[in-house]
Parts: C-alpha cells; structure tokens; sequence
C-alpha cells in the first residue's frame, strides 16, 4: 500500500539523530509542562514555539508534537498522586486514580493510565495514517465554497458541541473574529482598526496573542488560587508494571469504546475533555460493579485516559489535512505551520512529503519513547511538584516574556503579550473559553479569503454555497450544528413543562 511506503519513508525521515534528539526533549519538556497545573499542552506549545525559529519545519514539528505527547502523559501525574488536574481533560482520571493511590496502589494507577494513553494514541495515529492520505485527495477537490463551508462547519460546531453556554462561545468567537480583522485588508488595502498603531499594520501576531491567553492568563489565575501540593509518592517497578499490564486485556471493551469516543471526539472540534468524562461515564454504565467507580477501580483509570489520548492525537487529523484545528494545541500547531512558511491542507501530503510523513513517524516514535520515560521517571515529576508555586510561575512569566520578545525584537510584543494575558484571565475568571477566540484568531483571515474568492466567482450571490451537493451539504450540517443547542434547550422546556404537568 501507498500510506505504508509513505510510513517507511517518514521513519527515514523521523530516526536521524538530530530528529531523535528534539524528539526526546520534546518529551521531557512535554511531561514537565503535563506535570505543572496552570501549563499544559497548548500552553507549553505556545511558549516554546519561538524556540523554532532557527529549525528546520520537519524538526521543529517533531518536537513541539513530542512536546503535546509528553504533557498528555504528564497529566496523569498530578490527577492521581495529587489529586490535582495537570490538565483538564485529566479530572475525571481523578475520580477513582487517587482513591487507588491512598490504598497504596499508585504505581498500578499510574501503569494503568500510562499504558492506556500509548493504547489511545497508537489506534488514532494509526487512523491519521491511512485516513489522513484519503482526505487529503479528497479536499483536493474543494475550492473556495467548500473551504468556506469547511470553515463554517468547524466555527458552528464549536458553538453546538461545546459544554459552555453557546452566547459565551459565540461571543469568544467574535472577539477573535475582531482581533483577526486588525491590519491591513489585503484586497482593498485599506486599514483596519489599528488607530494609528504603525505596529498593528500586520494585525496581531498569533503567537503572541496565545503566549498570553493561555501562558500568562493561566499563570496569573493559578498565582491567585494559591496552589500548594501534599500528595502520595510512587516507584514503579517491573513487577508491578509487568502485573498490571497481564491484568489489563480484561478490559479491552474500555479500551475499544473510548479509543472509538476519543478518535471521534478529536476529528469533531469536541475535544479531550468531554472525551474522557464521556468515556469514563460509558464505562460507569457498562460495568457489572458500578458502585466500585469512584473508589478506585482501574477502569475508571482506564477509560478517561484512553479516551483523551485518542482525542488529542486524532484533533490533527483535520488540521493536516484541511487545515481546521481540532483542538486548542492543534490550533497552536496550525499557526506554527503557517509561521515557517507551510499552508496546512491537502497541497501539504503533495508538496512537503517529508514533512507530513516524518510528522506521522514521529507520533509513532513519541508515544513509545513518552511511554518508556513517564514510566521509569515517576519519583522525579513527583518531586518537582514540591518546589512552591510562587518560585516556579517567576520562571514561567519571564520564558513566555522572551518568547514574545524574540518574534520581531520589539517590547511593544511584550507589552501586548500583557494585555492578552490579562484578557486571558478574564476569560478563565469569567468562564468564557478561550478555544473558540484563538480559532477565530487563527482561521479568521482564511475565513474571510475563501469567503471573498467565492462572493467573487459568483458575483455576490450565496447561492454558491448550494450550488453542488458537496458544499450545499457541509453548509446545511453547519447550520444544523450552529442550531442544535436551541433543540437541546426545546427538548428540556418541554421535560420540564412534561414535570410541572405530572405534579399537577
């Protein structure tokens, strides 16, 4: 098969030493920011991605993906010694890893979920291999319509799948959709809210933008609450790993649901998080022994952490293929592809092969290698996790400050890096999310290009976007998911009306 040969040639690609190398400090740096609440995957991303710059894409790729692995496997960490999310789609690995943990069972929780994340991820990286190179011939066909559909589609799910208030997503959107249009119009010419801010011309940087929505609007929250860590200690040893792992194959349904939740999930802008609660509430369901959910029963280990693995590693599926993130880190993968220079999308798998391949070998390679290294360094992350808060966000504040110096040299990044961060806290204050701001951010412009490339084939008239049964369709699902949360709220008013009628 084509995809196998293309596999081969990626891994010749992804084992060169330097490769190898980025690989393994993706890892660590990954599990590390995971280990850390107040971090996680997006965030770490969006802080050491000028660290790119100097690197060739393939590499730099390879290491910030490797990165995303690491703080997915380090979340675990914190959830089940702590009792503490290092990441929010870690919280449900809480409800029974803990409890496993105060009966002295940590290292078989720990196994259990390490193990279950390579599980999760290995079935959708295999899923990106051979779906990946189908989807991309496919999107070969679409022109500026179908894009604009596609688009359309990704924004209207998040408001219809999304577990916040839909006025709120709506509202983070269009703030995004704002801040996209600063800068100059690059068909008219004109300019565009930059109130005679000469370096607003090019509009707001992305990455600046990220760097303090999630880096410091974390941080500051984070430095508010006031963290402080009394937790379990764990070693995992061989005879333990090796007895969980025998253990494990009864639960190969758990793994088969949330794997398939996870993947699905993950293609949809649904997410990691309502992928783990979704999966461990499935499990809950199935089990003989429901009662024993939340008390510290290994499948409810199992399913959260398979489910969310899954779900971050099949969110870049659409990303490499159509170039609509699946996710926030995804998001923030897909404005570093555009910062070295590559259009995500289906002329991707035709004009940058090693790129694309040695990016799919490498989650291969990751997984394993995140895999060996969260299992044998255990004691270490617990360790960190002891150093105060008030030492480690210091840190943290002055890295994201020289990310943002380092884009174009200027302290007026810095100064905006400020203002993001605190409109970043505000969001996580308010409990206004903060993804669908960044993938207005991120998608706002070619939105708007495919929008206008097709007002302009068709002379101003939408029926464009109904003119085949490929665009009408992605159009009507659009708006089928953009109104779906009013069904949702028509079906409650009317089991409440049902209620009040039975009570009468």
């Amino acid at each position: 098969m084509e995809e196998i040969g293309n596999l081969m040639h990626g891994f010749s690609v992804a084992l060169t030493l330097p490769n190898l190398m980025y690989m393994l400090i993706g890892i660590t740096l990954g599990v590390l920011i995971g280990v850390l609440p107040g971090l996680g995957g997006a965030n770490g991303i969006a802080i050491l991605l000028p660290l790119t710059f100097s690197m060739n894409p393939t590499s730099a790729i390879i290491m910030l993906s490797c990165i995303y692995w690491g703080a997915l496997f380090g979340g675990a960490i914190t959830s089940i010694l702590f009792n503490i999310p290092g990441e929010p789609w870690s919280v449900a690995t809480t409800f029974d890893g803990y409890p496993m943990a105060q009966q002295g069972r940590a290292a078989q929780a720990l196994t259990a979920a390490f193990t279950s994340s390579f599980v999760g991820a290995l079935f959708a990286v295999i899923l990106i291999t051979f779906l990946a190179p189908l989807l991309a011939k496919f999107a070969l066909k679409f022109g500026p319509a179908e894009f604009f559909a596609v688009q359309l589609l990704t924004f209207c799910s998040f408001v219809g799948m999304s577990k916040e208030p839909p006025a709120k997503v709506i509202a983070a959107m269009m703030l995004g959709f704002a801040l996209a249009a600063v800068g100059l119009d690059s068909v008219t010419g004109t300019l565009r809210m930059t109130f005679g801010v000469s370096e607003l011309l090019k509009g707001f940087d992305f990455l600046i933008a990220v760097i303090g929505l999630f880096g410091i609007g974390e941080i500051l929250l984070t430095m508010e609450e006031g963290l402080s860590f009394k937790g379990k200690n764990a070693k995992i040893n061989p005879r333990v790993v090796l007895q969980t792992w025998a253990g494990l194959p009864r639960y190969w349904l758990t793994f088969l649901r949330s794997t398939v939740v996870g993947c699905w999930m993950g293609i949809t802008p649904g997410g990691a998080t309502p992928a783990s609660f979704m999966s461990y509430g499935i499990a809950r369901r199935s089990s003989k022994d429901p009662a024993s959910f939340g008390k510290g029963q290994i499948e409810g280990v199992v399913a959260p952490e398979t489910a969310a693995h899954a779900a971050g590693t099949s969110a870049l599926l659409p990303m490499l293929t159509l170039g609509i993130p699946g996710s926030p880190t995804a998001a923030v993968l897909l404005g570093g592809l555009l910062i070295w220079g590559l259009q995500p999308g289906p002329m991707l798998f035709v004009e940058q092969k090693d790129f694309v391949w040695g990016l799919i070998a490498s989650m291969y390679l990751g997984n394993i290698v995140g895999l060996l290294v969260v299992l044998t360094t255990v004691p270490f992350w617990a360790s960190i996790l002891r150093i105060p808060f008030s030492v480690i966000a210091p840190v943290i504040i002055v890295i994201c400050a020289i990310g943002a110096y380092t884009v174009h040299s200027s302290m007026f990044d810095v100064w905006l890096m400020l203002v993001f961060g605190v409109v970043g806290y505000l969001f996580k204050k308010l409990k206004y999310p903060l993804a669908p701001m960044v993938l207005a951010l991120v998608l706002g412009d070619m939105a708007e290009a495919s929008f206008r490339q097709a007002m302009l084939l068709s002379q101003g008239s939408l029926a464009i976007f109904w003119s085949n049964p490929l665009v009408g369709s992605i159009a009507g699902l659009a708006i089928v998911m953009l109104l779906w949360p009013l069904w949702g709220l028509a079906k409650n008013h009317y089991k409440a009306r049902e209620r009040k009628e039975g009570m009468a």
